[in-house]
């Protein structure tokens, strides 16, 4: 998809306005959906979320960002806290905040041969060098991989 075309589209059919900045992609973000940068007026979007939510949510992502693009450009409230912007925001359609795209995380499962106390850890013990806290016991690993 080309991303720049799309909020230009986005931006025709759900505003009425003219979108006539950059749009990028940046792999590094991990928390939000993307990022509207004032000074220069380009948009920055996370790949990762386009790759794992529905195109009808990053849509609503997209006008997310272009409430603060056009607001701003508008001399209007364009943060968050500002009335102009929630209002807006409402009437497009756009998320407040992006879903959540955390991977289950992976858990290493321990036992003690003695005493049967149980660990959870997210990273690989070394059996040979740590015992359990309980009784001193050997620990051996379950194959139990759950989250």
């Amino acid at each position: 998809m080309n991303l720049i075309q799309y909020v230009k589209k986005v931006s025709r059919e759900d505003f009425g306005l003219l979108f006539q900045h950059e749009a990028v992609w940046n792999t590094r973000l991990r928390t939000t959906g993307g990022r509207f940068f004032p000074k220069d007026g380009h948009l920055e979007f996370n790949v990762k979320l386009y790759e794992n939510i529905e195109l009808k949510t990053f849509r609503q992502i997209v006008r997310h960002e272009l409430c603060h693009y056009h607001l701003y450009f508008a001399g209007k409230g364009y943060r968050h806290k500002d009335r102009d912007f929630k209002e807006l925001l409402k009437q497009v359609d756009g998320l407040r905040y992006a879903p959540s795209i955390r991977e289950k995380q992976f858990y290493h499962y321990y036992q003690c041969q003695s005493c049967g106390q149980l660990y959870q850890r997210k990273k690989r013990l070394n059996t040979q060098k740590f015992v359990c806290g309980k009784c001193r016991g050997k620990l051996r690993e379950q194959n139990q991989n759950q989250s």
